[in-house]
């Protein structure tokens, strides 16, 4: 396995028009559609790095900053930002373009964490990251602060999860 690898090594850009079937009432994509695709920019990224096959362990908050309407071109940039044993923090950033005049607005950003797994399911190391450019380096320098915020998180979650008492006749 290789030791390292660059940020740009793992760079997916996944370009779609958004059609009538994408779209809800109101003719924009729907939230869930734009998740799938944030998801599936993660995965080629996360496994073009690792060269392995990879799951979603989590997603961090998807904000939508603005709407994308139907007839749109929706465009997402993915690279792996951090890494640790077996995991990898992929940044995903989503951008519209009204095709018509040109007009283009960021729309999303997400942190998602993809686990590398072998033919059993069972995590299996990756290469370090090494970041190059400005925007790299701050966001492998943050990585950790995120990663803290993400492990909390969970904690919270299982310890809600093991709190309810289901009765179920």
């Amino acid at each position: 396995m290789e030791e390292s690898k660059k940020c740009k090594d793992s760079f997916v850009v996944k370009t779609s028009i958004v059609l009538p079937p994408d779209t809800n009432a109101y003719g924009t994509l729907f939230g869930g559609k734009l998740m799938a695709y944030i998801d599936d920019a993660a995965a080629i990224s996360g496994m073009r790095h690792a060269r392995k096959n990879v799951v979603t362990a989590s997603t961090d908050s998807v904000d939508f900053l603005h709407p994308i309407h139907q007839g749109d071109a929706v465009c997402l940039e993915a690279f792996v930002t951090y890494t640790g044993r077996s995991s990898m923090e992929v940044f995903v950033k989503v951008i519209a373009e009204d095709l018509l005049t040109g007009e283009s607005n960021v729309c999303a950003m997400s942190f998602l964490t993809m686990v590398a797994v072998d033919k059993n399911g069972k995590p299996t190391p990756v290469p370090a990251v090494i970041p190059e450019t400005d925007e790299e380096k701050s966001l492998y320098d943050s990585a950790k602060e995120r990663a803290e915020i993400r492990k909390k998180r969970k904690q919270a979650s299982m310890e809600r999860i093991n709190s309810y008492k289901l009765d179920f006749p």
